[in-house]
């Protein structure tokens, strides 16, 4: 057996690797596996049925399997006699070598990292960036993936969270304030305007309506052509709130027919001034 495990596969200078060593770096690498595989699996039974805390608990895991990952193919490859010094050597020279076509790259990484780290964006958050609006299902050391409204999966790099002007809808609440403007002729009652937006708005399942989450319409402005409102409302449903929006479009065009709001187009009032003969 002995003999088996110091049989000489492969000589690199002074260096020999066996079949010790190659057995030796599979069973750091399946121990690594296997014990990152219960540490997530503590996790998830521990803050599965919390959101936020669960999501806080897998940015924690990614940072940790990153370091172990690292710290095991680190060893693995000591055992096998690759000297650390000269990868750190020819690391430093493909650096130099490579300059700044990988400086983004670099970027995107310690971005990941500092995502992980403090939390701010976490894994059921919906972002927006760049006008893009999406869920985020995966936050990686390069790039986060993100669910848009049209279900498609988009990677985005994680510069853009960090050095960008981004918003999250669900950062610190789950319910947010959304509004939905219409314009209607001068000369109509404008608190039966603002009866019927409200009682629209009401209507629709996917709109708060209490207390601390009321629903309220307001006279915002004199237009050209009309008279500016906008209801306001609360909904949780953040990320298929443009349906919400379109579903109380209709029944604010439905209302208005059955009581005889107009809903004005754009008009010029032209006055001809004959000339002086």
């Amino acid at each position: 057996m002995r003999e088996i495990l110091q049989y000489e596969i492969l000589t690199i200078g002074k260096a020999s690797i066996t079949v010790g060593h190659i057995l030796i770096s599979v069973l750091v690498l399946l121990c690594t596996w296997l014990a990152l595989r219960l540490i997530k699996g503590t996790m998830r039974r521990r803050w599965g049925k919390v959101d936020q805390e669960s999501a806080r608990a897998m940015a924690v895991y990614k940072l940790l399997s990153y370091f172990i990952w690292t710290s095991s193919l680190l060893f693995a490859l000591d055992v096998v006699g690759v000297r650390l010094t000269f990868l750190l050597a020819g690391g430093a020279a493909l650096l130099v070598g490579v300059g700044l076509g990988i400086q983004q790259t670099f970027n995107d990484m310690i971005s990941g990292v500092i995502i992980l780290a403090e939390g701010t964006i976490r894994v059921g958050d919906v972002m927006e960036v760049d006008g893009l609006v999406g869920r985020v299902t995966d936050i990686n050391l390069r790039t986060t993936k993100v669910l848009s409204r049209d279900d498609i999966h988009i990677l985005v790099p994680n510069h853009k969270f960090i050095n960008e002007n981004v918003v999250n809808w669900s950062h610190t609440d789950l319910v947010t304030r959304f509004h939905v403007g219409v314009g209607v002729s001068y000369g109509t009652d404008p608190r039966l305007v603002e009866r019927v937006l409200i009682s629209c708005a009401r209507e629709n399942t996917a709109v708060l309506d209490d207390p601390a989450h009321p629903v309220t319409a307001r006279l915002v402005g004199f237009g050209d052509s009309s008279l500016n409102f906008e209801v306001l409302f609360y909904s949780q449903n953040v990320f298929r709130i443009e349906t919400t929006k379109s579903e109380i479009r209709f029944a604010i065009t439905d209302a208005f027919a059955r009581q005889r709001i107009t809903i004005p187009f754009p008009q010029r009032d032209v006055h001809m001034i004959a000339p002086k003969s």
